[in-house]
């Protein structure tokens, strides 16, 4: 005799999760633009920090980062203007990707160009490019002006929508 399984229960739980993973994508745009949000003000303010006192900027990356490839001072001005302005993009998902990008690079450069770094900093970076990631990786989310703006330029660009 062949046990059979009753498909009621089955099919019920079949379309609880498929009910809940519903409700999952209506929060997706909520969660990218609280990602984008909380990642460019991490960012944002240690560009601040760096542009408050530019000469201990300055000292920092000549005594204390080991940025490879540039001189200090390059990356000084280059990893500070990467923070005061890529942040923006991303918060607003204008060129979400390439914001989530930069940020990725600066983020990565930032832990390599430390000799030593604290277990909960290098966590805190891990987070900050698993989110960055995620960003790069999906795109900024619907409530961006990447959703609004990339269309509209395409059918500029191109003279049809």
């Amino acid at each position: 005799m062949n046990p059979t399984l009753n498909p009621g229960p089955l099919a019920r739980l079949w379309s609880f999760g498929e009910q809940a993973i519903a409700a999952l994508e209506h929060l997706q745009p909520a969660a990218a633009l609280a990602a984008r949000l909380y990642v460019a003000l991490v960012f944002f303010r240690s560009g601040l920090t760096k542009l408050r006192d530019f000469e201990t900027t300055i000292a920092l990356f000549t005594d204390e980062y080991q940025v490879p490839l540039l001189d200090p001072a390059v990356a000084a001005v280059a990893g500070t203007a990467g923070e005061l302005l890529l942040p923006v993009l991303l918060a607003l998902g204008l060129a979400g990707r390439f914001a989530a990008a930069g940020l990725f690079v600066v983020n990565v450069v930032a832990v390599i160009s430390l000799a030593e770094i604290a277990e909960p900093a290098l966590q805190a970076h891990v987070f900050w490019g698993s989110l960055l990631a995620a960003l790069l990786l999906w795109g900024p989310g619907r409530w961006s002006l990447d959703r609004w703006a990339v269309p509209a330029l395409r059918a500029r660009l191109t003279g049809r929508p």
